[in-house]
């Protein structure tokens, strides 16, 4: 029998959840070398459940530095099986305004100075990108969000890109021309790399502002985002709580993720050294071990 393990990721604003009383900060190694922090191991309502802020505590880390590698890696060392990520992002629709939460569904991923998989020296893997969030998942977030009576939308594209600076306006609306819905700096290759690692991954996008193409936000600065990013770090917390309770209920063992690698793997076994699947064990060992 298969035991789920929920991950939570924790964006900007949200480096901790004050409410788990159980407490166990667990300092990882991997292969690809440490994740963003250490993670935080908690017992809520008997479940066993991590966390992780990926900007680290206290927000040291730019989105074009985080460790992507080495955090899916160590969540997979704990045996994790689903992760929601949660992130502030900007609004790219009037009608997303800032306190809005969106379920993201798919991902343009326009950023470029990250390493963007595990399979990246001698063993290569295609994963399938053509819906690269749980819809299991999806609709636990939504019970969870729904139980709180919070604002959102189920269904919508993210564009990432590569930051630390907000966008051009030219850019701001070129996004809005794609039908895009919300733009951040984080959630790729997060979500490609929970992907390889078989672990099944959701998306809670906070908006905290309306990019520049808004005429009302035409500078978007850190302070104003900070304001919005308190009231939705609040909420976002009994969120999780209501996750935890929940995210077994929808676990679909049908889900696209459990056994990608099995149709993803191209390399010969031959050419597979010791030395690579032994860096691979954790995210790919299932496989790599047949």
């Amino acid at each position: 029998m298969t035991i789920n393990k929920l991950a939570i990721i924790g964006g900007s604003g949200l480096y901790d959840v004050e409410e788990f009383k159980v407490r166990e900060l667990l300092d990882l190694n991997t292969p690809w070398g440490k994740p963003s922090d250490q993670v935080l191991k908690t017992n809520f309502r008997d479940k066993e459940v991590y966390f992780l802020p990926r900007h680290g505590r206290g927000h040291f880390i730019s989105p074009s530095k985080i460790n992507f590698r080495a955090n899916i890696d160590a969540l997979k060392q704990l045996g994790v099986t689903d992760i929601i990520s949660v992130s502030a992002v900007g609004s790219l629709k009037e009608e997303l305004s800032p306190g809005k939460f969106v379920i993201v569904d798919q991902f343009i991923d326009r950023t470029f100075a990250r390493e963007k998989t595990f399979f990246d020296n001698e063993i290569v893997a295609h994963v399938s990108m053509a819906h690269p969030t749980s819809r299991g998942l999806m609709n636990a977030c939504e019970e969870a969000i729904k139980k709180e009576k919070i604002d959102f939308q189920k269904g919508g594209t993210y564009v990432v890109m590569e930051g630390p600076q907000f966008s051009t306006l030219a850019e701001s609306n070129l996004y809005r021309s794609w039908n895009a819905d919300v733009i951040g700096m984080t959630n790729m290759p997060e979500a490609k790399l929970a992907r390889e690692a078989e672990i099944r991954y959701a998306s809670v996008s906070m908006v905290t502002d309306y990019d520049c193409w808004h005429p009302d936000h035409e500078n978007v600065d850190v302070q104003q985002v900070i304001k919005v990013l308190l009231g939705n770090a609040a909420k976002a917390k009994n969120m999780i709580k209501n996750l935890i309770e929940n995210f077994e209920n929808y676990v679909d063992p049908n889900d696209p993720t459990n056994n990608c690698l099995d149709v993803a793997m191209i390399t010969v076994p031959e050419k597979r050294t010791k030395k690579t699947i032994e860096k691979l064990k954790t995210v790919a060992g299932r496989v790599l071990n047949k």
